[in-house]
């Protein structure tokens, strides 16, 4: 087995003034470093973190260290706020506070929330996508997602991109085409 990368482009880090890092399950994986360094970059940092269930959370005490302010949410409510992410979001602008950048990885679905929860308040929002990714050049197109009407691929062009410009129902069609074959090796992998 061969590994390959980083592939795509880095992730921008700049000092925006408020920043909210949100990842979804092992989205919080990507998330960490992103929202470390734009701390460090002199941001302060707003974090939610989000799972399906308390067992399920990751990276909790990791986040804690470097955030401001770290909020959790939980499906089934066993640990913080019984909700999404887009909860906690939707919370903190509720109350008037201004952010002013977002950065999520997560589940697609997530994302799409996220991104549709800063649309109207004009919040700069980056999504980190994760689709399947087969050659990592953009040769084989797996991973092509369309952005601000255009054919970008995740592996070359991303995998950040502006969450207000994907178009992410066109992106989880695509991903529902490999759901059978993931099955399948997740089966053999188990076996």
């Amino acid at each position: 087995m061969d590994i390959v990368g980083p592939l795509g482009k880095p992730t921008e880090i700049d000092r925006y003034g408020t920043v909210c890092c949100i990842g979804g399950g092992v989205g919080t994986a990507v998330v960490y470093p992103v929202a470390r360094s734009l701390k460090e970059k002199g941001n302060y940092l707003i974090s939610i973190i989000g799972a399906r269930t308390e067992k399920l959370i990751i990276l909790e005490e990791e986040m804690r260290e470097i955030s401001d302010e770290l909020y959790i949410t939980t499906d089934d409510g066993s640990k913080g706020l019984k909700g999404f992410v887009t909860d906690a979001l939707k919370n903190i602008l509720n109350e008037g506070r201004k952010i002013d950048f977002v950065f999520t990885a997560g589940p697609v679905i997530m994302m799409k929330a996220v991104s549709e929860v800063t649309r109207p308040y004009g919040i700069k929002t980056i999504v980190s996508l994760n689709p399947i990714m087969v050659d990592g050049t953009g040769m084989c197109g797996a991973c092509r997602v369309e952005v601000g009407g255009e054919t970008k691929f995740a592996c070359v062009d991303g995998p950040d991109f502006d969450g207000h410009k994907v178009n992410f129902d066109l992106l989880m069609n695509r991903l529902q085409m490999y759901l059978e074959m993931e099955k399948r090796a997740d089966a053999d992998v188990k076996a």
